[in-house]
């Protein structure tokens, strides 16, 4: 599996769909998966939604788009291919079974005289009783961009200009999985840029006559596996955001496991007052807590060790509070997946001097295959903030929020069934720990289900 799509909140139920093969664990004849959930955390398999039509536009895959309601009828805008052109499709059994539009594609290429990087992936939005759609692509030789189209119909569109153009410079030169949405009093536009493949970008700005004038940006998360983030507004007006998290092992790993691609866990959106974008866990989440761990004020040294006592795991929710005082340590962290002898370990590393958040992966595995190497991102806090930092690690994967502001996704590939303790360590100085909470989570699948757990 990967790009989300799709996402929509139907009659009080979450709907995800998802780019999937349904022929194996690598990435080819792209179906839409489907599951659904009502209470976004538990969430069970649907029939597949879309697959290719021998012979139609989207003979060679259902790629990525997105869904609205459409009065009363839910509506899919994905791309078919090869070439790459909108589709449309309807329900009307609740989202089960789809019938796509007869006229597909309902848009013919893209507009003459653009000499476009790819022509795909959807967001579509109503002001008024005109639809508007985005469809992500690149100016070649100017920079990514996301077309903007007008309808009555969702069937009939029509080319109004770009939304807006970024830089030719970098790795974003082509705009995939554009979504554009209000926040606030502001507008917030995510594109993931090719052909990096690596992150889902965040503009922040204004909105008027149709076009967007991007006042901020940045990345979404800091790590290299956040991608195609999707959002949808549910019914308590909360901006939802999900993104792929892809593998960091090869091929041959990845169909040895029988599986590849997982989606991120539920984020909640807001601009925060800085102007910035806030990011921070779905408060349902909190529904998998299961046995509980605590400590506090727990005052942490360079020679302090076996903090935690025999807590361990790879299922956990992990909060610390922590506050560093005058000539504290200069870099604190955690250690997680840790083998009894250490060969084995990822560390969780926030660095007060350079105002960083980290994750060094360097002897996260024995296995030479898996990807390695340090990710970071910037995270200065005020003199007197204290460090908030929620980890999830749910085995290969690891998501990381910070002051509700700063996110690292990661994956690992422990090779040891023993790698599963924890521990805490500071460099430099001490730090206080005001409290510190693990909880054992439970898993997101029905129980008889265990192929699904294995995340």
């Amino acid at each position: 599996m990967n790009d989300p799509n799709g996402l929509i909140q139907w009659q009080g139920r979450y709907h995800m769909f998802y780019q999937h093969n349904p022929a194996g664990p690598l990435w080819g004849t792209i179906h839409w998966g489907h599951a659904v959930s009502d209470d976004l955390v538990h969430w069970n398999d649907l029939p597949i939604a879309l697959s290719p039509t021998p012979g139609g536009p989207d003979k060679d895959g259902c790629w990525s788009g997105c869904a609205v309601d459409d009065d009363g009828i839910p509506t899919l805008i994905y791309t078919g291919v090869f070439p790459e052109r909108p589709c449309v499709a309807t329900s009307r059994d609740n989202l089960l079974t789809w019938e796509k539009y007869a006229g597909n594609p309902v848009i013919a290429g893209p507009p003459e005289g653009l000499d476009v990087l790819g022509f795909r992936d959807h967001c579509v939005w109503r002001e008024g009783d005109t639809w508007y759609q985005l469809v992500g692509s690149g100016i070649r030789g100017v920079g990514g961009t996301a077309l903007l189209y007008r309808s009555r119909d969702l069937v009939r569109w029509s080319y109004v200009h770009p939304l807006c153009v970024g830089d030719s410079e970098g790795a974003r030169q082509m705009w995939e999985c554009p979504d554009f949405f209000p926040l606030d009093d502001r507008y917030c536009l995510l594109v993931s840029g090719q052909p990096e493949f690596l992150h889902t970008y965040c503009f922040l700005g204004a909105y008027a006559d149709h076009t967007f004038t991007p006042e901020t940006q940045g990345l979404t998360d800091f790590g290299l596996y956040f991608y195609a983030a999707q959002t949808l507004l549910d019914d308590l007006g909360r901006r939802i955001v999900w993104g792929w998290i892809k593998e960091g092992r090869s091929g041959e790993a990845q169909q040895a496991a029988g599986w590849a691609g997982v989606m991120s866990l539920p984020r909640l959106l807001s601009l925060r007052s800085d102007g910035l974008l806030g990011m921070t866990p779905a408060p349902e989440l909190e529904a998998l807590r299961g046995r509980h761990h605590r400590f506090t004020n727990v005052h942490l040294t360079p020679t302090s060790s076996d903090v935690l006592g025999d807590v361990k795991g790879d299922c956990l929710e992990i909060l610390i509070v922590a506050e560093f005082g005058p000539g504290g340590a200069g870099r604190f962290g955690l250690k997680v997946r840790c083998s009894p002898d250490g060969e084995e370990q990822t560390l969780i590393i926030y660095d007060r001097e350079v105002g960083c958040l980290a994750v060094d992966r360097e002897r996260s595995s024995l296995d030479p295959e898996v990807s390695r190497g340090v990710q970071e991102g910037p995270l200065e806090l005020d003199d007197d903030e204290c460090l908030r930092l929620r980890v999830f690690l749910d085995r290969s994967v690891i998501e990381i929020f910070a002051n509700d502001r700063a996110c690292l996704t990661d994956r690992i590939y422990p090779a040891r069934a023993d790698s599963l303790g924890l521990d805490l360590f500071s460099h430099g100085g001490s730090v206080m720990l005001n409290t510190v909470d693990i909880w054992e989570m439970g898993a997101i699948w029905p129980s008889s289900d265990r192929a699904k757990e294995e995340r």
